[in-house]
C-alpha cells in the first residue's frame, strides 16, 4: 500500500503562482512514474505533467513554459511549480504515482485526495 501526501493547493489570482508537493510512502521497491493529473468541473480528468523513472518529463501542452515538475527521489516527493497562472487552471488537482512492488511483477497505480486549485479575480 501506498499512502500519498499533497499539499500546496489554494486560491490565487491571475498570473500569480502556486507550488503542489506530494510525498509517497509506503511499501514500494521502485517509483515508476509520479506526476499530476487535474479535473475542472464538468470535464475529465487530464494529465498535467509526469516525471518518469528515467528522469522523462512530460507536459500537456496547456501548461508547457509555465509549469515545472521536479522530484526529490530520497524523499519520494514531486512538486509542481505553477506560474503565470490563469482561470482555465482552475481545478481539483491530483497526484499520481505507478510503482513496482515487493513479489509482484505488475505496477500499481496511486491517487492523491486531490487538492484545490482555483485562480480567480
Amino acid at each position: 500500500q501506498v499512502q500519498l501526501v499533497e499539499s500546496g493547493g489554494g486560491s490565487v489570482q491571475p498570473g500569480g503562482s502556486l507550488r503542489l508537493s506530494c510525498a509517497a510512502s509506503g511499501r514500494f521497491v521502485s517509483m515508476e512514474a509520479m506526476g499530476w493529473y487535474r479535473q475542472a468541473p464538468g470535464k475529465q480528468r487530464e494529465l498535467v505533467a509526469e516525471i518518469t523513472s528515467g528522469a522523462s518529463v512530460m507536459y500537456a501542452d496547456s501548461v508547457k513554459g509555465r509549469f515545472t515538475l521536479s522530484r526529490d527521489n530520497a524523499k519520494n516527493t514531486v512538486y509542481l511549480q505553477m506560474n503565470s497562472l490563469k482561470p482555465e487552471d482552475t481545478a481539483v488537482y491530483y497526484c499520481n504515482v505507478r510503482v513496482g512492488v515487493v513479489g509482484r511483477l505488475e505496477i500499481y497505480e496511486y491517487w492523491g485526495q486531490g487538492t484545490q486549485v482555483t485562480v480567480s479575480s
